[in-house]
């Protein structure tokens, strides 16, 4: 909390951010569309809802980056509002909201089924690219927001940093003003420089693919690549370094 403040700034990302928050807080609106007229008619709700709610959204805004799973902790409140609020409705306009509310459901688990993973795949071709040139056991540092490919690989970090986040204040909720090397939570490279020196990785993969957070924008990792590694390919737009003495 109070090692990276550059995490919740504004700076340089204010429309990113807007619209990162309305997006986000509008699909929440489209799956609770056939609850919001009988909340509004609701009435006040206990307090203990009240505080819940307002907690849960408090939460959704702390840190500034409106993550679409940020408004998950809305949905239980939500729900017990939703079901006093009903409670109160006709019959007939109760199983109305109840049969919309049915078929959005629907529809999301549908797109939840359909819609396409890029991120996740690309992390699963990588995991095999990994795989086939490392032996089990040996530790391997991937460059990456995608901590999954060491699992999906099955082989161990080299470093306790699993993303480049906390080592570049490098975020999905940001546009990219504030990431670089200065930015990180303090001490991060100090630590990440003992770890890559006493056992360096067999591998090392930069998946950045180019982006604010990639080697040629960080000097110890351009360093780093530059004293002790060779390149040995690309897979899906990631570069692949292997140590000079295999």
């Amino acid at each position: 909390m109070t090692g990276s403040g550059a995490y919740a700034s504004f700076s340089g990302s204010v429309p990113h951010v807007l619209a990162r928050a309305l997006v986000n807080a509008a699909l929440l609106a489209a799956a609770s569309a056939a609850l919001l007229l009988p909340l509004a008619r609701a009435g006040r709700a206990p307090a203990e809802l009240r505080l819940w709610l307002g907690g849960s959204a408090l939460a959704v805004v702390t840190g500034l980056h409106f993550f679409g799973h940020y408004y998950l902790q809305l949905v239980p409140p939500l729900a017990l509002l939703a079901a006093r609020a009903l409670h109160r409705r006709p019959p007939g306009a109760r199983a109305g909201a109840l049969r919309a509310t049915a078929g959005l459901a629907a529809l999301f688990v549908l797109w939840g089924l359909l819609a396409p993973r890029p991120d996740t795949d690309h992390a699963v071709r990588l995991a095999h690219a990994v795989r086939d040139r490392t032996a089990p056991g040996e530790r391997v540092l991937v460059w990456t927001m995608h901590p999954e490919t060491y699992w999906l690989a099955g082989r161990p970090p080299a470093s306790r940093y699993l993303t480049a986040g906390l080592l570049t204040n490098h975020s999905g909720g940001r546009s990219g003003a504030r990431t670089g090397e200065p930015y990180a939570v303090p001490g991060t490279w100090h630590v990440f420089r003992a770890e890559t020196a006493a056992d360096p990785p067999h591998l090392l993969v930069d998946d950045s693919r180019g982006g604010d957070w990639s080697p040629r924008h960080l000097p110890t990792l351009r360093a780093l690549l530059a004293e002790r590694y060779r390149p040995a390919g690309t897979v899906d737009g990631a570069r692949l370094y292997v140590l000079r003495d295999r």
